[in-house]
């Protein structure tokens, strides 16, 4: 959409209001609202001063002026407000010299698209993320200086075989790794995830699959089509505002966190991504499995800065409980055609066209519009600096031999070591202006307050170990 299509879309639907959006430096959306009767074509041109001092990370009270300026590309009706409103996705601007808001992550995906268009390497970046997630039927949690509480609520739970229901408990329900993918009334889930696939298509964002996925309790995972970097990340965001609030509707609740239960699968966020110039994907070649040398270097920045990646790609604490071996979650740093153990997976593809590359640590807690540029950068950084990532692994890398399993790197165990490792190697993501190293220096403040939050607080597992020493 253009200018013009907006304002033809406000007078066609009646809208009685324009919300704009954008999302913060740990990927939670935020909006402000404004009656429809102010909104005029000059926004798109001159933006909605906000305050910025409110927002975790960004500025000071003493420089909080911002402003909000909304892309017409992103517009769409919102499927959830009573009054008709319509949504556009903004960029956050520095008002001192009008150019993107160096905290602001949508600008930060933006200068990764036109830097490597600058490199001459190539002019397209595609990104396709496959953000997986639970749904529950309630959750309950307390954290105070009387002790910490937790439960989660849900029917299709392997745990629920004795409880009592309104109605029986009709004992259909997945087991523990069993929910791939078997049909109703084992996924009692189906109609749910198909209202959120409806409400997705209304909106504009092409669904190509929706099914159960492995863990039991209700995970799940809508599969939706690749786009241009930035505008993935847009619709990443979208697809969250409407797994949520169709969730809500619905009288459940669902949850983007990585391993929101003990002893099953967590909710990965696999990214398959490739690069484009001149119309050629250049990921298309006649190397292993039909990768191009370009491909290949691509892959060794990944794995190259695969650990600093993390704290981008990963980045809460909860996270590395998703991150350990045998919950197929790739902790090993090798790359593989087919192989789920690999950290980095060449999917099977008919055709050439579709030539890409799956990097599978990544998780749906990640800012998508930080992850997306991270891993752009670090593969770019791959092909500059030609690091080949050696030769494949196409074992089982869960069931190594020790010398064997010795040699492979991993991603981090834990989210200061992944802060650690973004601190140290941090060249890669500043080039070209993309990331500077203020916001670097502020993102890991922010989740150093994460860090410190949960080390400082007494946790169950340890009165279970503990309390009789």
């Amino acid at each position: 959409m253009n200018v013009d299509d907006v304002m033809r879309l406000v007078s066609e639907n009646d809208v009685r209001f324009v919300d704009l959006r954008f999302t913060d430096m740990r990927g939670k959306e935020h909006h402000t609202t404004i009656p429809v009767s102010i909104f005029k074509e000059e926004l798109f041109e001159t933006g909605q001063p906000f305050d910025g001092s409110s927002i975790a990370g960004w500025k000071g009270i003493q420089a909080s002026d911002m402003i909000l300026l909304p892309d017409p590309a992103t517009a769409y009706i919102d499927p959830f407000f009573e009054e008709t409103t319509l949504v556009l996705t903004c960029d956050v601007i520095e008002p001192a010299d009008g150019k993107g808001y160096d905290r602001d992550p949508r600008s930060i995906a933006k200068r990764a698209e036109a830097y490597l268009k600058s490199t001459g390497l190539g002019d397209t970046a595609y990104f396709g993320p496959e953000p997986e997630f639970f749904i529950f039927d309630s959750v309950e949690w307390s954290v105070d200086m009387s002790g910490s509480y937790l439960k989660i609520f849900s029917e299709e739970a392997a745990w629920a075989t004795a409880e009592k229901f309104e109605g029986g408990n009709k004992g259909h329900r997945p087991r523990v790794k069993g929910g791939y993918f078997p049909v109703p009334p084992v996924d009692s889930l189906h109609d749910l995830r198909a209202a959120m696939v409806l409400t997705l298509e209304a909106i504009g964002i092409p669904v190509e699959v929706f099914h159960h996925e492995v863990a039991n309790a209700g995970q799940c995972e809508i599969g939706t089509k690749f786009n241009t970097l930035t505008r993935r990340a847009d619709w990443t965001q979208t697809l969250k505002y409407v797994v949520h609030n169709t969730a809500h509707q619905y009288g459940k609740t669902a949850t983007f966190m990585p391993k929101p239960i003990v002893g099953d699968n967590g909710s990965g966020m696999h990214v398959h991504q490739s690069v484009w110039k001149d119309g050629q994907n250049l990921f298309a070649g006649n190397g292993y499995a039909g990768l191009s040398e370009f491909a290949l270097y691509y892959i060794g920045g990944i794995i190259k800065h695969a650990r600093a990646l993390n704290a981008l790609t990963n980045p809460t604490t909860n996270s590395y409980k998703r991150l350990v071996p045998h919950f197929e979650a790739p902790v090993k740093l090798a790359y593989s055609a087919r192989n789920r153990s690999a950290s980095i997976r060449i999917p099977y593809v008919a055709s050439p066209k579709a030539r890409r590359i799956e990097a599978r640590f990544p998780d749906p807690s990640a800012n998508p519009y930080l992850a997306f540029a991270a891993l752009l950068m670090a593969g770019l950084d791959g092909v500059q600096n030609k690091i080949h990532p050696g030769d494949p692994a196409d074992k089982n890398l869960y069931d190594l031999p020790p010398e064997e399993d010795a040699k492979i790197p991993t991603v981090c165990h834990s989210l200061d070591q992944a802060l650690e490792a973004l601190d140290a190697d941090r060249e890669f993501l500043t080039r070209g202006g993309v990331f500077s190293n203020d916001f670097i220096d502020a993102y890991i403040d922010l989740k150093m307050e994460e860090v410190q939050r949960l080390r400082m607080t007494t946790h169950p597992v340890e009165f279970d170990m503990y309390y009789s020493v």
